[in-house]
């Protein structure tokens, strides 16, 4: 396999994967820094015996299995995971159906059948609290102990730590609805981010003198709802630059109480998008939550604020 490919479950895989297969599992929503060295290892692992790397991941979430009625909301979309991961180095991506029939495989089951679906493994990498099988009844140690029967290299990658505590998407998004991105940030090892296109909106950021994008970007997990510094770039070509700016994500309460979240972003500067664009926003740090003012006047002096704030925060050295 000489291009990087992703697939749609394992029997796709199978006839791809013809080198020897060192195979990363997990969830990884987010592919945050925990994640990156679990998949890391796959690669470095790959690289060291003239193998391939790849990920095997999940759609939908177990807990839309088990849990409908509040299943797990999740950080990114399956082509966000994707691209992270291949963006980390990785041959292959897999994301095989999460469905009830896979669900049922029993713990000491689990490597069978992944060497029956997939021949050329020679390696799994796993973060060290992963659980599989049946009623998640299959450990690290057991995975460990089954994969020597089996000839299996099995590497358990320990949890990587921050201030005392584990790097977990549970953690990131605890703080992603708290507001707190510059600490996401930092727990993801990049900048969280947005893509949609440009939408018309009713031009009511226009009229109070600070026109804004409005993107069509409805994600599972939704941020705090407030005020943020990003900054912004078209995907219309590769290193665009980025052009700094200040972003609402919420209800707009005070000129337009919606039902559905919108993310406006305002440039500070000169601005050359427009509706139809495609663009990207990563979001740098929180400046206050989303509030109600009695009137529009009200509204525009804080904005006016905002701005100034988000401008101070480009004029940092380093930024």
């Amino acid at each position: 396999m000489n291009a990087r490919r992703s697939f749609a479950n394992l029997e796709e895989a199978r006839p791809f994967l013809t080198k020897p297969l060192n195979l990363a599992i997990g969830m990884f929503d987010g592919v945050h820094l925990g994640h990156q060295a679990v998949v890391r290892g796959a690669i470095q692992a790959a690289r060291a015996n003239g193998g391939l790397s790849a990920v095997l991941t999940f759609w939908p979430h177990p807990s839309r299995l088990f849990k409908p009625d509040d299943p797990v909301r999740l950080l990114q979309t399956p082509p966000y995971r994707e691209r992270l991961l291949f963006e980390l180095g990785v041959d292959a991506v897999i994301t095989q159906p999460f469905t009830r029939e896979f669900a049922s495989i029993k713990a000491e089951e689990m490597l069978p059948f992944l060497q029956k679906a997939l021949p050329t493994l020679v390696g799994v990498h796993v973060g060290e609290n992963w659980r599989f099988g049946r009623g998640r009844a299959g450990d690290v140690t057991f995975l460990q102990a089954e994969g020597k029967k089996l000839g299996l290299q099995i590497v358990s990658t320990p949890r990587v730590s921050t201030e005392g505590e584990a790097v977990s998407s549970t953690r990131i998004r605890t703080l992603l609805a708290q507001g707190a991105i510059t600490e996401v940030n930092a727990l993801l090892g990049y900048t969280y981010f947005s893509e949609g296109m440009v939408v018309p909106g009713k031009k009511l950021g226009r009229t109070l003198g600070f026109p804004t994008l409005n993107l069509a970007w409805q994600p599972d997990l939704a941020p705090r709802y407030g005020v943020y510094v990003v900054r912004i770039r078209t995907l219309r070509q590769e290193g665009s630059p980025w052009l700094p700016a200040v972003a609402n994500y919420g209800l707009r309460p005070t000129v337009e109480q919606t039902t559905e979240p919108r993310l406006e972003v305002h440039v500070i500067g000169k601005c050359d998008l427009g509706e139809g664009d495609d663009v990207q926003v990563e979001w740098l740090s929180f400046l206050r939550p989303e509030m109600s003012f009695a009137h529009v006047d009200e509204l525009k002096t804080q904005i006016a604020s905002d701005r100034e704030r988000a401008s101070a925060y480009f004029s940092r050295p380093g930024t």
